[in-house]
């Protein structure tokens, strides 16, 4: 009763998906609510995900450059201040400090939204010919930003994430950069989190402040919402004019560098739980599972089951990440607690099993249960960790295909926004006062002018009916 009781506590997502969700992150044991407001604390199975995604993306960012740095957490506000648009974009969630050591400050000093100025600051003084450039600066760090609504990993008021910032002889090289970094964070996603997405261009309205593009990738959750999960940006040289950062060029004349910045964070660990997760808990992909195998002995208190298992891990499964649960407590229970934390593949190991030299391997994603061999187990996993791991991706790439809608009139496109959870492709003007009036009617916003599928579906704007400019994908979004 208490192995059931394990899976019925979690609400069913097609009754409420936003209990489902914060349930799965509770009974997973991936986070817990902290005293200081807004806050969250990562217990080890949610702090061991970042782990790998930080593992995996810091070796992808490494390959095409990437050096990482580490700068201070606070920004005194002069700093902050000498890039307008910048600092107009991040007021209303700075945080402040006006105090310390028990005295008042001279300058009151922010903790960082964001670090452009930081490294604005350092690159003045480390830049000087166009032989100092590139530099292709990364660092992993946390940030504040003060949200007034909070929700584990996907929105809270410190959280964890990877900032890059770079410094470029020419707008075309800055531009390169800025795609190259989207296209990285877009392969992370589809190759180790199994999770397909839209890239393409932000509008300006929805850009990032003080840049002069802002590049994007777009998740769709099981709901049908948007997650942003991945943004770089051209800054061009406006942040350079503003600190006073100048080089000798190769003409022996002084210039501006040309400025990148791009970013990802943990949200991408409610992405996973949203895009792959069903009603029995999490579903990881292998390539980001902590444990890969969970290895359940049955019967273990018989001789020779335990030593089995442990054979399994150490000899059968070396390389691969295992966890043998040899803890006192039922079958039943192991496999829900299994079930639940996602882990990818379970192997049960019995008495009867041992006497035949086989094994049951079930499959998290799909459930299902195959009879091996144990001397068959050393090829067989591997390749099923792979199997599992495109299988996701498919499952995932064909829910995002078939949640995606096309409108060529603004009732029709109000009804697919109410009535069909997804996307919905529809032309634009290019004017934010469409913008704005589509997200009061419908409380969707534009997510992104997709670099592929983008040929006209109609001539005229889903909104004012004036001469269309662009398509662009709307949707409603965390």
């Amino acid at each position: 009763m208490k192995d059931k009781k394990m899976v019925e506590s979690i609400t069913s997502m097609d009754e409420d998906f936003a209990q489902w969700y914060t349930d799965v992150v509770k009974k997973a044991e991936l986070m817990d609510y902290s005293s200081v407001k807004g806050c969250m604390i990562f217990l080890p199975a949610g702090y061991a995900l970042w782990e790998n995604i930080q593992s995996i993306l810091d070796k992808r960012f490494k390959e095409t450059g990437v050096e990482n740095v580490y700068m201070p957490l606070f920004i005194p506000e002069s700093l902050l201040q000498k890039e307008k648009d910048h600092v107009e974009g991040f007021a209303p969630e700075v945080a402040w400090v006006t105090e310390g050591g028990g005295e008042k400050l001279e300058e009151r000093m922010c903790v960082r939204p964001t670090s452009e100025t930081l490294f604005c600051d350092l690159y003045k003084n480390i830049i000087h010919s166009y032989r100092d450039l590139p530099k292709i600066f990364n660092q992993w760090c946390s940030v504040v930003r003060w949200e007034k609504t909070t929700r584990p990993f996907l929105r809270s008021r410190e959280f964890l994430w990877q900032e890059g910032h770079t410094m470029h002889e020419t707008l075309e090289d800055a531009e390169d950069r800025t795609v190259q970094m989207l296209n990285v964070y877009a392969d992370f996603l589809k190759e180790d989190l199994a999770i397909p997405t839209i890239k393409g261009r932000k509008t300006d309205k929805e850009k990032f402040a003080g840049a002069i593009a802002t590049y994007t990738i777009e998740a769709m959750m099981h709901d049908g919402k948007a997650l942003q999960s991945g943004t770089s940006h051209n800054f061009g040289d406006g942040f350079a004019k503003a600190f006073g950062i100048e080089y000798t060029g190769r003409d022996n004349k002084l210039h501006n560098p040309f400025q990148t910045s791009w970013g990802l964070s943990t949200r991408l660990i409610g992405a996973l739980i949203m895009v792959h997760g069903d009603d029995r808990g999490l579903v990881l992909p292998p390539h980001i599972a902590p444990t890969q195998v969970d290895v359940v002995p049955i019967q273990q208190q018989k001789e020779g089951v335990l030593d089995i298992c442990h054979k399994v891990e150490k000899e059968y499964l070396s390389g691969l990440r295992v966890k043998v649960d040899d803890s006192e407590r039922s079958p039943g229970f192991k496999f829900a607690e299994q079930e639940m934390r996602g882990f990818p593949i379970r192997i049960e190991i019995g008495p009867r099993d041992i006497e035949n030299g086989e094994c049951i391997v079930v499959r998290r994603d799909s459930l299902e249960k195959i009879t091996v061999k144990l001397s068959e187990l050393k090829e067989y996993i591997p390749s099923l960790l792979e199997t599992i791991q495109n299988d996701m991706y498919e499952r995932a790439r064909d829910h995002l295909d078939h949640s995606i809608y096309e409108a060529k009139d603004y009732e029709e496109f109000k009804h697919l926004i109410d009535e069909k959870p997804g996307f919905v492709r529809a032309m634009w003007c290019g004017d934010v006062e469409c913008e704005d009036q589509i997200k009061a009617d419908t409380t969707a916003t534009s997510r992104c002018m997709p670099f592929e599928g983008n040929e006209p579906i109609s001539d005229k704007c889903i909104c004012c009916g004036k001469a269309a400019k662009h398509l662009v994908i709307w949707g409603k979004a965390y």
